[in-house]
């Protein structure tokens, strides 16, 4: 038994429907994850320039550099997702 024709068109247009919600999906759950990890490295930092003042400036570094290898991450994921 065979499909006709508009049915098979309508099953592609479901199936691209459903993929690009999925792939947006994967995209916003990356900004999700790299938002919190970079909330909570943000916190730790905090609280740990608030234990040893001293070390506030290797901190600080070590979060500015931590921070982008984090936002870096999401970023090849939007761009690594096709739309």
């Amino acid at each position: 038994m065979t499909k006709n024709v508009g049915e098979t068109d309508q099953h592609n247009k479901q199936l691209t429907n459903t993929t690009m919600f999925t792939k947006a999906f994967a995209v916003s759950l990356a900004a999700l994850a790299g938002s919190i990890g970079i909330g909570l490295l943000g916190s730790k930092a905090a609280e740990a320039t608030g234990r040893n003042p001293g070390a506030a400036t290797s901190i600080l570094v070590i979060s500015i550099i931590l921070a982008a290898l984090i936002e870096g991450i999401f970023i090849l994921t939007a761009f690594a997702v096709p739309f």
